[in-house]
């Protein structure tokens, strides 16, 4: 009866992560192998206020799922210590977290195995790439920052001349004395 129990509860784990796997805009394989209490605690803590799913899966396990989803070929990357980090939205996260997480910390010893990003399947490479652009938030910000700056520099010019009270428009309308003509000379008399 036990046996049966442990069976049934293996199923519904895997079911649960094809689940979350089908749903996935992204997933990164993760190795954590030597992983701090300290360092594993900040990563999920981080991990969870970005709206990613974290956790330790048993490599048979996370194999059943990833195949029933048609990601076969990460197969070869579920061995050893194998953790995974499973975004519903965005499709950077995942690797961003991990990556960034490394270059805080170079004694964290986890590293990125690999993972799917839009439905495609991406080797480590591919991955630290993915995580080198900035976020959703951050581009937003940056387009809109440029939009904006032609529209600041127009407004700090119109306050300026508010503040000088139209004088460059002032002097413009006083013409100034034009410069007195010379004397035209004269004809040479011709002989």
């Amino acid at each position: 009866m036990a046996n049966a129990n442990v069976l049934e509860q293996k199923k519904a784990l895997v079911a649960d992560l094809t689940e979350k796997l089908k749903g996935a805009a992204s997933a990164v394989i993760v190795d954590y192998k030597g992983i701090t209490v300290e360092q594993d605690t900040k990563l999920r803590k981080e991990m969870r206020e970005s709206g990613v799913d974290y956790a330790v899966v048993k490599n048979t396990l996370l194999r059943f799922a990833i195949n029933s989803c048609g990601y076969e070929e990460l197969d070869p990357l579920l061995n050893g210590t194998t953790s995974i980090a499973i975004s519903q939205s965005d499709s950077i996260a995942p690797s961003r977290i991990v990556d960034q997480f490394t270059t805080k910390d170079p004694t964290c010893p986890i590293t990125i195995k690999g993972g799917f990003v839009e439905g495609r399947v991406m080797n480590v490479d591919e991955i630290k790439a993915i995580a080198a652009i900035p976020s959703k938030e951050a581009l937003i910000a940056q387009v809109l920052g440029t939009l904006l700056a032609p529209i600041s520099s127009l407004a700090f010019v119109l306050a300026q001349a508010a503040e000088k009270g139209g004088a460059p428009a002032a002097a413009a309308e006083e013409p100034e004395a034009a410069p007195a003509e010379e004397p035209a000379p004269e004809a040479a008399p011709a002989e």
